[in-house]
């Protein structure tokens, strides 16, 4: 009776709210990743070798895979604007502290931090919050917004970054060490501010929310992992993550793969794949209010499909293929496989879980879904190892394209299963 009379936000509330976790989810990640677009000035800031600096990242990775599923753990029983706040603010003064240049031994120390702050207090979290935030009808949209908003945040600060640090070496003659002081500072100072921004705006859903955040039952870790297994929706949410995952993984060895193999120079590869960046903002939020009107899961076993036919168009495509075919087929593989990251996650609502346990439940999913951070750059190596040239990457490809493809059996099973019941709202 109690749950009934819980007031409801109104939409603009809600999408308030929505717009807070996107410029979280967006500016907490860009600093990690900084690499991308200052690897030699940050190699040559720091006095490390490209070695040490994947040393960095490789502790990075090895700390996101063991706190996937105490950071579901941690979101079902600590409010989750706590954790996103709090990792705001850990992530933006590890991000101080790496302006400083400290030694290599301390830039351990950092990325170890980083690990922590954007793993295990943050990521369940968000998923969390959003699925919290959105009414039942409203997942595919919300999902679609938070992964195509972040994406906007991050070209956006990425293009203010690289505009000032134009500037500063250009025109105001700063050192590039300088200048890369003063982007670290940018992205740490939008973390500082968001951190309160994230504690006061995004509130629980619901009362009862808020209750069941603060009252969880003395139940065993065990339990309550025995609960989450037990379910085929979880298994099959985790399938379709995970091949949607690897379709996405494909599209970083597309830079080397057009260059090598078809003779496009570093320019034009770089137009492409710039091009295809500017995708994530559009395929998200597409498909997610498109998943709100017609079936979820069969949406997303549609997308699964097509992006698998296109990756597989890619390795069939011929070498005498000019630019604008690549260009084609590369753009559709980007609004595919970024659309279908749009709204995998909008299929746990599909699966029936109640709020107590749901944390640990994405936690798990993400220990299985996010997997290929792991294996496939080795399988990616030892095919281009074991088969050089253009056919090492054809068979990668080709696999990812196959395991697409049974994703997309997962997604049409998942919502087989669905349509059999009903999920209340």
């Amino acid at each position: 009776m109690s749950g009934s009379a819980s007031p409801e936000l109104s939409t603009l509330d809600r999408y308030l709210r929505l717009a807070v976790l996107v410029l979280a989810a967006g500016a907490i990640y860009p600093l990690l990743y900084l690499r991308q677009n200052f690897e030699v000035t940050l190699l040559e800031s720091f006095a490390i070798t490209a070695g040490q600096l994947s040393r960095c990242y490789a502790i990075l990775g090895v700390l996101f895979m063991l706190t996937y599923v105490p950071s579901g753990w941690l979101a079902d029983r600590i409010a989750p604007r706590l954790l996103l706040s709090f990792s705001l603010a850990l992530a933006g003064l590890l991000g101080a502290w790496f302006s400083s240049v400290p030694s290599f031994e301390s830039l351990q120390l950092i990325f170890a931090g980083w690990g922590l702050a954007t793993g295990l207090t943050f990521w369940a979290a968000l998923i969390k919050a959003t699925t919290m935030l959105a009414q039942r009808d409203e997942q595919g949209r919300f999902f679609g917004i938070l992964e195509g908003g972040r994406g906007l945040v991050e070209a956006i600060l990425a293009s203010i970054a690289v505009g000032l640090f134009s500037y500063w070496t250009l025109s105001s003659g700063s050192s590039p060490g300088s200048a890369l002081r003063g982007v670290i500072w940018l992205y740490t100072s939008c973390m500082l501010v968001l951190a309160p921004v994230v504690f006061f705006v995004v509130k629980p859903n619901r009362e009862d929310d808020a209750r069941e955040q603060q009252q969880v039952p003395a139940t065993s870790l065990a339990t309550d992992l025995k609960i989450v297994l037990c379910k085929a929706e979880v298994w099959l949410v985790a399938a379709c993550i995970l091949t949607g995952y690897q379709l996405f993984w494909a599209t970083y060895s597309f830079s080397a793969y057009m260059q090598t193999h078809y003779g496009l120079t570093a320019v034009a590869v770089g137009w492409i794949t710039v091009s295809k960046l500017w995708m994530r903002a559009v395929g998200p939020a597409v498909a997610g209010f498109a998943g709100d009107f017609f079936n979820l899961e069969r949406l997303l076993a549609g997308l699964l499909l097509l992006a698998s036919l296109a990756l597989a168009g890619l390795v069939v495509l011929p070498a005498t293929a000019g630019s604008v075919a690549l260009l084609a087929i590369v753009l559709a593989i980007g609004i595919l496989t970024y659309a279908v990251k749009g709204i995998y996650w909008a299929t746990l609502a599909s699966c029936g879980i109640s709020n107590r346990v749901k944390g640990l439940a994405i936690g798990v999913i993400s220990l299985i879904a996010y997997s290929p951070d792991v294996y496939l750059p080795l399988l990616n190596d030892a095919l281009r190892g074991r088969f050089p040239g253009k056919l090492g990457y054809g068979i990668y490809f080709s696999l990812i394209a196959i395991m697409g493809a049974l994703g997309a059996l997962a997604a049409w099973r998942l919502g087989s299963k669905v349509a059999g019941k009903k999920i209340p709202a």
